[in-house]
């Protein structure tokens, strides 16, 4: 807040200010005295914001604050004064006084309104800090955390603080802040202001890093005057001795002299411009460096309140917990803490609810009767890895197996045959739960889909591991900002796109051999499964560009648990872009997120994978699918004439496919009339070679309809069938066939030698 803002706000807002703060200390003091009564760093530091709120409260004028502050601090004080000893009872009452204290900072509905629960607590918390006997209170209701829909939820605009709250070192004995008049100053600057800067540091950094290829074209032009330089030279000694007056040859020379004082003169200027560009460049990106880092916020920012939670659940699921974290520290993009809140939430409440046993339960099994929930992040290579692990009995596969069977996502036969794997990804889909009864924490099917969901919106992954009985462990890997992106840049239809790192396997080059077509696709062999081929040319709807001489290029993206590989026209390496989102006006454009600048100033479109999987899925559905290596086949030096062979039987398709690859013909093969039909539709065939008995579609219907195709009209077509009457010829002939060959008849040679009269000799 500013002090023009500080000045404007009413006392009200004041004190909603300082209650967050301080109850944001109460609770993180409140939990360690849970475990450690005695501590006397968090008894001081509860004890002073109690105080620190009853005097607020009575500024603003707020008696109930001041009523229920007070009869805090006397608890506080009477077990800081060894009279008292907290038990679990005093922690809820004085957690629930710090939520009531908090609820103060906001106008009620109706003015005038007084929580009736006020008066009861203030009892309460009296009696019980002087020993007396209380009915025993409501058991403490665990916040419900609603996910009706997989979309994440919008985070609620806040005012950004350029540092954390710093929590009293008695609290952290570990934290080394300096107090008093050497702590930082923590100023309060709106997010608009944040993100301008931002923006104005990496349109610098950009700027700057154009300089360098002006030097480069500089250093060109230098060298083109030194070369005309040596071609007056060579032109004045060719000429015959008296061919040039006195004029002439003074002239000459005055040229040679300016040549000379020109290269000087690029030779000063380029060493001031390297010295501008280097210095420039480093002020640039510190100026940029340091507007990101305005940005970052320890990942401890994101646990505010999780605590709390965890315990409040637990004493409502008659469980016992405790929340470890490891690299609280670790900075991360505040915009990515906000939106990793919620999925962090449903992770921790899935952990309790699910895993965590109940203590009676761990004793059984010989743990102990706390269990432990696991929070690891750190840094690696550009992203925040999490680990968030649980203690408890893991994922029971047979009643998963069960649940899948039993809600019909798999027939009985299906699923007792599912591996552990294939089990588990049933727990990310949307609707699918465990618990037969829907309860305030569990059962209403929108858990880990949602997590998945709102994680792949932060351009990162999920995925989970479990040993039953010992427990589970869920991995999140997401970008550390999101301002930046690590991206593969390609080029497609002669323009640069850039693929985020965080959905991209690995990259390869294939031959056009690799290549083959299975059931209307194009698929190649990857570490021991069939990858899928989709042109990117055809998803963003761009030209064809020329075929590399090396290999085909690939960018194999992982969807999930499979891969795809998506065929560019050229790698052009990797960067760290500046992510410039697109003009709100533009709406949402299609397979892209957003944009960047190279270094040096190309404009490059940034892929949304997410946008391209539905795309990919709308151009598999109409069965339009284009071939990803006509340009390949092309270049590798005369064109091959390509038959396709249409027949159901497996033994039959494949003795005529091997025929045809022996004399030399390039063969696609497919499994029936329908997808003969979208393999015509697809790419060019000089010959088609078609079974009449087939599902979906048979030969009649499929020489039919290629023969009322403008495109196909003139495309040859031989039938090959069982068949062999005369009149199941005749009508093969008048669907359009120009070659009726019976299979009961048939040899080698007169396959081969009917396809040499249709279509000549394999080689063009």
């Amino acid at each position: 807040m500013t002090p023009d803002q500080m000045r404007d706000a009413s006392l009200l807002e004041l004190f909603k200010l300082e209650a967050e703060a301080q109850t944001q200390v109460l609770n993180s003091g409140l939990l360690v005295l849970e475990r450690d009564p005695r501590h006397a760093g968090s008894l001081e530091a509860c004890m002073r914001a109690a105080h620190s709120l009853k005097g607020a409260a009575r500024i603003v004028g707020l008696d109930a604050g001041v009523k229920v502050a007070h009869v805090m601090e006397d608890c506080l004080v009477e077990a800081q004064e060894g009279r008292l000893l907290l038990s679990p009872e005093h922690i809820d009452a004085l957690l629930q006084g710090a939520d009531i204290l908090l609820g103060l900072g906001t106008p009620p509905a109706q003015p005038g309104a007084v929580d009736p629960g006020i008066d009861a607590l203030v009892a309460r918390l009296g009696a019980l800090a002087r020993g007396l006997p209380v009915p025993p209170a409501a058991p403490v209701r665990a916040p419900v955390v609603e996910t009706v829909s997989a979309e994440p939820p919008q985070p609620p605009i806040k005012v950004p603080v350029v540092e954390p709250p710093v929590a009293p070192a008695s609290i952290k004995p570990e934290s080394s802040e300096p107090t008093g008049e050497g702590r930082a100053r923590i100023l309060r600057v709106s997010a608009e202001r944040l993100d301008h800067l931002l923006d104005i540091s990496s349109k610098s950094l950009v700027e700057f890093q154009r300089i360098k290829p002006l030097g480069d074209s500089l250093q060109r032009l230098k060298r083109l005057q030194a070369t005309a330089r040596r071609a007056l030279d060579v032109a004045r000694e060719a000429l015959p001795k008296g061919a040039v007056d006195a004029q002439a040859e003074a002239m000459l020379l005055e040229t040679r002299q300016a040549l000379g004082e020109c290269q000087q003169l690029l030779a000063q200027h380029m060493t001031d411009l390297d010295d501008f560009g280097w210095q420039g460049g480093q002020r640039a990106q510190s100026l940029y460096d340091a507007a990101l880092a305005s940005r970052m916020r320890p990942f401890a920012d994101v646990l505010a309140g999780q605590e709390r939670m965890l315990r409040d659940l637990s004493r409502t699921l008659g469980k016992q917990v405790r929340l470890v974290v490891e690299g609280e520290g670790t900075q991360v993009d505040r915009d990515v803490l906000e939106r990793l809140e919620a999925p962090l939430t449903h992770l921790l409440r899935n952990a309790l609810d699910h895993g965590i046993e109940t203590p009676q339960r761990r004793l059984a099994q010989g743990k102990p009767a706390e269990g432990q929930i696991l929070i690891r992040a750190r840094h690696h290579a550009g992203m925040l890895l999490l680990e968030l692990r649980d203690d408890g009995g893991g994922v029971d596969l047979q009643a998963l197996r069960r649940a899948v069977i039993g809600r019909g996502f798999a027939t009985e036969q299906t699923g007792e045959q599912l591996t552990e794997e294939e089990l588990l990804a049933f727990l990310f889909l949307p609707g699918f739960s465990m618990r037969d009864q829907v309860t305030e924490v569990s059962g209403r099917g929108v858990g880990l889909d949602a997590v998945q969901h709102m994680v792949r919106q932060l351009r990162g992954g999920v995925r989970m591991q479990q040993r039953q009985g010992v427990g589970s462990t869920f991995h999140l890997e997401v970008p550390l900002t999101l301002s930046v992106v690590r991206s593969l840049v390609v080029e497609v239809g002669g323009e640069a796109y850039a693929l985020p790192l965080a959905h991209i396997e690995r990259m390869t080059r294939l031959q056009a051999e690799d290549i083959v077509q299975l059931e209307g696709r194009q698929h190649f062999w990857s570490e021991g499964q069939h990858v899928g081929l989709i042109a990117a040319s055809q998803i963003l709807q761009r030209p064809e560009g020329k075929a590399s001489d090396n290999g085909i290029p690939v960018v194999l993206i992982r969807d999930r648990d499979s891969l795809f590989g998506l065929v560019v026209e050229r790698f052009l390496g990797e960067r760290t872009l500046v992510v410039m989102p697109l003009d709100a006006r533009l709406g949402k454009v299609q397979d892209v997120s957003a944009g960047a600048l190279l270094d040096d100033g190309t404009p490059v479109l940034i892929l949304d994978v997410e946008d391209m999987l539905h795309s990919v899925a709308k151009l598999l559905g109409s069965g339009r699918l284009e071939r990803v290596d006509r340009n390949a086949r092309q270049l590798a030096g005369g064109k091959r004439k390509r038959v396709l062979v249409v027949d159901d039987s497996l033994t039959v398709r494949e003795l005529e496919r091997k025929l045809l690859l022996s004399r030399g013909y390039d063969v696609a093969v497919a499994v029936d009339g329908m997808d003969g039909w979208n393999a015509l539709r697809a790419e060019h065939f000089d010959l088609l070679i078609t079974d009449i008995d087939m599902p979906r579609m048979d030969g009649i219907e499929l020489v039919t309809l290629v023969r009322r195709d403008i495109r196909l009209q003139s495309l040859p077509v031989m039938v090959v069938s069982y068949k062999d009457r005369e009149e199941d010829r005749r009508r093969g002939l008048d669907a359009g066939a120009d070659y009726y060959l019976a299979k009961a008849s048939f040899h080698d040679e007169a396959l081969l030698d009917a396809v040499v009269d249709l279509v000549g000799e394999p080689q063009e």
